[in-house]
């Protein structure tokens, strides 16, 4: 009985393989782009010019429109580099010890699956 399990088993062995069939995998183009986010639209003191342009929120946000402007299907990655903090002076009478920051040389990668991969075939479909 066991030999024949096992003979039935080996002839389920190839027909597996020749069913299978190569599988193609996603093929993507990845670019790295450096970028500064924008100031606050308003003056603040320093220190919450400071937390405004540092918040996780607006950091994640320019992040991944940083890779959306580059067209259709680019999406984040990862982040590569924190960048710098520049806080600028606000310029006016009433404005006086007031700031705007932003953070610059914020660095990403981005991928995008590459055209003709999966099933993506320009014109057909």
């Amino acid at each position: 009985m066991k030999t024949r399990q096992f003979s039935g088993w080996l002839l389920t062995l190839p027909l597996v393989f020749f069913l299978s069939g190569p599988t193609v995998a996603a093929e993507y183009i990845f670019r790295d782009l450096m970028a500064n986010t924008l100031p606050s639209s308003k003056c603040s003191v320093k220190d919450e010019a400071v937390a405004k342009a540092t918040d996780d929120y607006t950091i994640e946000k320019f992040k991944k429109r940083f890779c959306e402007v580059q067209g259709y299907g680019w999406n984040l990655v990862e982040q590569k580099s924190d960048g710098k903090l520049v806080c600028d002076e606000c310029s006016g009478d009433a404005s006086d010890g007031k700031y705007q920051c932003h953070m610059e040389d914020i660095v990403v990668t981005c991928k995008r699956l590459k055209p003709g991969s999966v099933g993506m075939f320009p014109g057909k479909g």
